[in-house]
């Protein structure tokens, strides 16, 4: 079994179900006592939302490449950045190390591809529905179509993710919102929604949408457990 490497603490509300379901996945794959080889660097995500704010992304990456090498020196075989907002700087701890990064974005187009939709809405922070790093990702690699919400949702989205759920905060009236963000983008012709960010999921449930919804953190953890049980 391969040793996986995880990039925590961004934030470390979400990191927790990433232990969980690699760790469910493991044991369901080989039954009895076993449990998955994890090494974990968990950030000081305080650090992290600053420079996220001031848009120094230059410096943001090398905190990302100095966990990548803390990881690599602790015995990773690859590493698993658990967030999607920081696979903005995915280039820069591939430069870093000498490990694979198992990209979030890409067992979450697999599974959309797996039911054969083209079309879907996607809901994170800002930055990452706003900006080219997963987008493009998703278009150009996976050719899909991606909806995002207008201007005004993203901007509650944004709050609701970094001022309630990142501060384990779970409030009734933003599971309204986003209920109502959910509906929008399927209104708009998305034949599913990815929750592209890895906190969204404690908030809201496939019951709450009226398509299908690709949640990243269940995804890339499955993922990560299956890289790290396949035979070389």
């Amino acid at each position: 079994m391969k040793t996986i490497g995880l990039i925590g603490g961004m934030s470390w509300k979400s990191t927790i179900p990433y232990y969980q379901i690699i760790n469910e996945t493991v044991q369901a794959r080989l039954g009895g006592l076993h449990s998955a080889k994890v090494v974990l660097h968990s950030v000081e995500f305080h650090d992290i939302e600053r420079l996220q704010r001031q848009g120094d992304w230059r410096e943001a990456g090398q905190a990302m490449a100095r966990a990548g090498l803390s990881l690599q020196a602790a015995g990773a075989d690859f590493l698993v950045l658990c967030t999607n907002t920081m696979h903005k700087v995915a280039e820069a701890i591939e430069q870093a190390v000498d490990l694979p990064l198992l990209h979030i974005a890409d067992p979450t187009a697999e599974a959309i591809r797996a039911l054969g939709l083209e079309r879907v809405g996607l809901l994170g922070t800002r930055f990452t529905m706003e900006e080219t790093f997963y987008l493009g990702r998703l278009r150009d690699r996976h050719g899909l179509q991606v909806i995002v919400p207008p201007l005004a949702e993203r901007e509650t989205a944004h709050r609701i993710i970094y001022d309630e759920l990142c501060q384990g905060r779970v409030l009734a009236p933003s599971r309204d919102r986003f209920r109502a963000m959910l509906q929008h983008l399927a209104d708009a012709g998305a034949q599913g929604v990815i929750l592209g960010c890895t906190e969204i999921s404690l908030l809201v449930d496939p019951g709450d949408s009226p398509v299908p919804l690709f949640d990243t953190t269940r995804l890339h953890a499955v993922r990560a457990a299956e890289q790290a049980l396949a035979r070389p």
